[in-house]
């Protein structure tokens, strides 16, 4: 079975996610509630007076207009996708759209489509031409029922997509928050802002008024703005950084707001408290420590190793590695920059038959596509291997003790004989 991309494909299953909005009241105060009902919708592409492809579903037919929904979802497979239609809310705001020959009022949906994967949203408004006055009061109050192989001909009033759905960071970048949009018609009036929510508020760190040119704070380029690229950076990162970030793209009647997740994550320094090659004398016991330093977030796993390198182990069949559970983890300690350090020690006593085995620390963190190992091997030398060494070093510096003086008389001796 032959795999079709978007722009190859006539139609897409999605899901129209129906609200039944009713009041409540509670102790004398009226509350609303909303029932969402899931029912089966298809998004079909063509002209108007098209037949419907699925005819048990509802159809949006999304006639030619300036922008054509496929194009922002270019070299992706039908199956990738995820579609998601619900009807939009002007809360009785009414104002006519400004496209030649249209009809006075319109009603509106949101059609969603969503990478498997996460590696894009895509959001785009459509619009029904209706000769239906809005009735004053909140759409939703008042939304006529849909039939469920009811057929709406629509057209794309407007677009908004991010490639960025959810972004890692590492700590001091400075990552792009991509939000991109496109409208219909010449010279709209958009209002695009740039929030974030941190610590249980939202922080506005970007707005900009085209018909105005009212603007207030940083990280988006205007010159972009023009092209319909409102991308915010993100400047110096640190841990604080990391939450949910939100591109709101106005154009009246509609807005909409892209949440953007940035994730923080810095990986582990790791190092030894011991060199290449650590010598003990047998019995002799040695604490090492193994350190995982300035990581995050807190989750990271550290794992000692040993492995008999000798050659009696590679004759027997090759050198076979075991997880040490001796271990000790010391507690995380929060750093001046909120990363995490972490160390994991192990106590060797020195046998001679551990002499040439490798010991190894693994760390693993999700910041990391292989864990991070630094190794050292154990030389175990014997009792008295030290004394020998010392005995050997003063004897060589008694011997030449006692030499330099004839040496230096013989060189003498054969000065005087040479003739002048």
């Amino acid at each position: 079975m032959s795999v079709l991309c978007i722009h190859q494909v006539s139609w897409l299953p999605c899901q129209f996610i129906d609200e039944e909005v009713f009041i409540v009241n509670e102790r004398g105060i009226n509350v609303t509630e909303t029932k969402l009902i899931h029912r089966e919708a298809v998004l079909q592409f063509g002209q108007k007076g098209d037949a419907p492809l699925n005819p048990h579903a509802i159809t949006y037919l999304v006639t030619g207009s300036k922008l054509d929904l496929r194009r922002y979802v270019e070299d992706v497979e039908a199956e990738q996708l995820k579609c998601e239609i619900r009807r939009y809310s002007t809360e009785g705001n009414h104002v006519r759209w400004p496209v030649k020959g249209d009809q006075e009022y319109n009603r509106w949906f949101t059609c969603t489509l969503r990478h498997i994967k996460d590696l894009f949203t895509v959001t785009s408004f459509l619009r029904q031409p209706s000769n239906q006055p809005p009735s004053g009061r909140h759409d939703y109050h008042s939304w006529p029922a849909i039939e469920d192989r009811e057929i709406f001909n629509t057209t794309v009033a407007m677009i908004t997509k991010t490639l960025t759905p959810s972004v890692t960071a590492a700590l001091g970048s400075t990552p792009r928050l991509h939000c991109q949009f496109a409208v219909d018609h010449k010279s709209p009036q958009v209002t695009v802002e740039w929030h974030r929510y941190h610590r249980g508020r939202r922080i506005r760190l970007f707005s900009h008024i085209s018909h105005t040119g009212q603007m207030e704070g940083s990280g988006v380029e205007l010159m972009n703005l023009i092209n319909g690229d409102a991308s915010f950076t993100v400047p110096h990162t640190e841990i604080s950084s990391e939450g949910k970030y939100f591109c709101s793209v106005s154009v009246n009647p509609m807005s909409i707001s892209m949440d953007i997740y940035l994730h923080i994550e810095e990986s582990p320094r790791v190092s030894l408290n011991v060199g290449p090659t650590l010598y003990l004398q047998e019995g002799e016991e040695k604490k090492v420590i193994c350190h995982a330093e300035n990581y995050y977030p807190l989750d990271v796993e550290v794992v000692w190793h040993s492995e008999d390198l000798s050659a009696s182990a590679q004759r027997v069949g090759g050198s076979r590695s075991k997880v040490l559970h001796n271990h000790v983890h010391s507690n995380h300690k929060n750093n001046l920059d909120n990363t995490y350090s972490l160390s994991a020690s192990i106590y060797l006593t020195a046998l001679s038959r551990d002499s040439g085995r490798q010991f190894t620390c693994n760390v693993s963190h999700q910041s990391l596509r292989e864990p991070i190992s630094q190794s050292f091997i154990l030389v175990v030398t014997g009792p008295n291997f030290w004394v020998v060494f010392i005995v050997v070093d003063i004897f060589l510096l008694v011997v030449m003790y006692k030499l330099l003086p004839r040496l230096c008389s013989r060189k003498r001796k054969s000065a005087e004989s040479l003739p002048y």
